[in-house]
């Protein structure tokens, strides 16, 4: 290890984290970060709401995304550390200011890690019903926390694989959706799979307004009772939560064997990534299954996800079982991702002085145990939480997490203007992974959160999460400040 890795690692007391992300794991990590629930059962919510213009939202959304993760790739590279944009905050910008980023991005894994947990029992089921979800819950959590024990690389090799199978079962679903485009199969229904279902591309426009009655759907987004909204636009709230966990590149850069090869790869990739396993993937659905019969439920009365129409439509009627099986891996994967990212965001925040001391001690295989076994345990009490109380958790616990994603990337962004200020032009000049347009990038970030901000009052779905918001925001900002006293007072 050189003397800079050792300084990227090193932490009170002479113990360190290990550079054990090989530039495959990076890689697929990033890449598997662009699949989960969102595109397989989300994407049936956004088409509804835009249409076959939801193309056009994944691609606007995409762009946004791309920059966040450049201004993050941009420090990562530079400067690779565990916490990443937390360390940043504190470093480049402010100690409360890293304490509100950590502790914001901590607690939004701990409720996407409750959510998943909760749900996994429901996949288990499908195969086993005879399982309680809580039992399924249970192993799993046992299972992913001992391997997040036994060191970085088994979380990495855990990624990679998990990774292999969703990108696997995308692919597959486009070549066999373009083989039956091609061939012209006709559908269960009798519609003949083509471009021409692409062709009434705006029918809800860029954003438009009608009566709530008359929208229907997942995608049906009621504004002051009686209206509902719409559009490539109105998609957008949508689209952008499904890109959450990119960030995780970033975090992945203080353990990286090569942060300054694999972090610009693996960032400058996100842009394929969202044109294949989003915008291809999608345009194939829609070609073959009429963007209006999606999201709409079938004989049986259930909503299937767009995935399983398209083998459906074909008759390929096992798919429901391989999807289930991809997002269960995929749910398996957010929470191995969550706990890998929460203990080392509460490794960073004890190393500057924002989070207890003990939370920055390693095991002998150079994990931040403690770290690991709290992220654990606070997420077995939130999981329980969930099957006691699962209306209070869905609608209250859950729009924290979904604010605390535009709070997150909005602080990346500030962060960033605050880190080329710290390092002057001279080191700015010579950074070799830049944030492009760099004067006005961090406030097109910014415009764009607020505007996501804006639509999510106009949805049902995320007004809970627009009004609790900025509560969240002062609830973090106090916890700051009752910190900084009874250190003073210690």
């Amino acid at each position: 290890m050189t003397e800079k890795e050792k300084q990227n690692t090193q932490k009170p007391g002479g113990e360190q984290l290990t550079k054990g992300l090989q530039n495959r794991h990076i890689q697929l990590i990033a890449l598997g970060g662009a699949i989960g629930t969102g595109l397989f059962y989300g994407s049936a919510e956004s088409i509804q709401l835009a249409g076959p213009s939801i193309l056009l939202t994944y691609l606007l959304g995409g762009a946004l995304i791309f920059l966040i993760v450049r201004a993050l790739g941009e420090m990562s590279t530079y400067d690779p550390k565990a916490g990443a944009f937390s360390y940043y905050a504190s470093h480049y910008w402010s100690k409360r200011a890293g304490f509100v980023s950590g502790w914001n991005y901590w607690a939004n894994y701990v409720l996407v890690s409750m959510v998943e947990l909760a749900v996994v029992g429901q996949f288990v089921q499908y195969w086993f019903p005879a399982i309680p979800a809580w039992v399924s819950a249970a192993v799993f959590m046992v299972v992913i926390t001992a391997a997040n024990l036994l060191g970085v690389k088994a979380f990495g090799e855990f990624e990679f694989w998990f990774a292999i199978i969703k990108i696997v079962a995308v692919v597959a679903m486009v070549v066999l959706g373009i083989a039956v485009i091609l061939l012209a199969v006709p559908g269960a229904s009798g519609a003949v799979p083509g471009l021409h279902n692409l062709a009434n591309f705006f029918p809800h426009g860029f954003f438009s307004a009608s009566a709530a009655s008359a929208a229907s759907g997942a995608g049906a987004s009621a504004g002051s009772g009686s209206v509902a909204y719409s559009g490539i636009l109105m998609a957008l709230v949508v689209v952008m939560f499904s890109f959450g966990g990119t960030e995780l590149i970033g975090i992945t850069a203080g353990e990286a064997e090569d942060p300054q090869k694999s972090i610009p790869k693996a960032t400058n990739e996100v842009v394929w990534r969202i044109l294949l396993f989003y915008v291809l993937a999608l345009a194939v659905i829609m070609c073959v299954v009429p963007w209006d019969q999606i999201g709409v439920p079938n004989a049986d009365g259930v909503v299937v996800s767009p995935f399983v129409q398209i083998f459906d439509s074909v008759g390929i009627h096992f798919a429901a079982g391989l999807l289930n099986f991809v997002c269960l891996t995929a749910v398996i994967s957010v929470y191995n991702s969550a706990l890998y990212s929460n203990s080392r965001m509460l490794y960073s925040l004890s190393i500057q002085g924002n989070a207890p001391a003990y939370l920055a001690r390693t095991n002998v295989r150079s994990v931040p145990a403690w770290g690991v076994l709290t992220s654990a345990g606070i997420t077995v009490i939130a999981v329980v939480v969930v099957f006691l109380w699962p209306d209070f958790a869905f609608n209250y616990l859950m729009s924290i997490a979904t604010f605390s994603g535009i709070l997150n990337w909005s602080l990346i962004a500030i962060t960033q203007m605050k880190f080329r200020r710290f390092i002057g032009e001279d080191e700015v000049r010579k950074l070799t992974f830049k944030l492009p347009f760099a004067r006005v990038t961090p406030w097109i970030i910014l415009a764009g959160m607020a505007v996501i901000y804006g639509l999510m009052w106009l949805s049902p779905s995320y007004r809970v999460a627009a009004w609790l918001g900025p509560v969240w925001c002062i609830v973090l900002l106090v916890a700051y400040e009752v910190r900084e006293r009874m250190g003073r007072k210690g």
